[in-house]
């Protein structure tokens, strides 16, 4: 019995060892997954932030895409009413010189509305460009908050 006795406190001894060993692993592995949550919750802050941040600049660019959108048709319309102008001036220029009376003048004023009107061609043109551009970003950030989304969802 005494003989059995020692074995047995023997494998209650190995035992307990063994359950001690457990016990530390499962602390270890305890304190890791509280990490992995810190460290999960601190990487959907940051997710959640950058994507506030991109909403922000999508407003943005919104707000500029409108303002170069209306600057584009008031443009349009100054265009136009320069092209109006132009073609009343070199009316106005073929009058005279029928007349042979004010050539000199009308002439002047043709080419003054050619040349407002070639600026506000150039000016337009620049305008149109810019509303381009603020579209492809758009469309640029669109594509972003898409994959922020697949992201979030992952």
């Amino acid at each position: 019995l005494k003989e059995e006795n020692a074995i047995l406190r023997s494998k209650i001894n190995k035992l307990q060892i063994l359950s001690e060993t457990q016990a530390d692993k499962m602390r270890k592995l305890e304190k890791k997954l509280e990490e992995n949550k810190i460290k999960e919750e601190k990487e959907a802050q940051d997710l959640e932030a950058m994507v506030q941040h991109v909403e922000q600049n999508l407003q943005l660019m919104t707000k500029r895409a409108v303002k170069a959108e209306n600057s584009a048709a008031k443009l349009r319309q100054e265009n136009a009413l320069l092209q109006a102008e132009l073609r009343n001036s070199k009316l106005e220029k073929e009058a005279l010189r029928a007349g042979q009376a004010g050539l000199a003048a009308a002439k002047q004023n043709a080419e003054v509305a050619l040349q407002q009107l070639l600026q506000v061609t150039t000016s337009s043109r620049a305008s149109i460009r810019q509303l381009l551009s603020g579209a492809e970003s758009l469309q640029l950030v669109a594509d972003l908050l898409k994959s922020i989304d697949r992201i979030s969802e992952v």
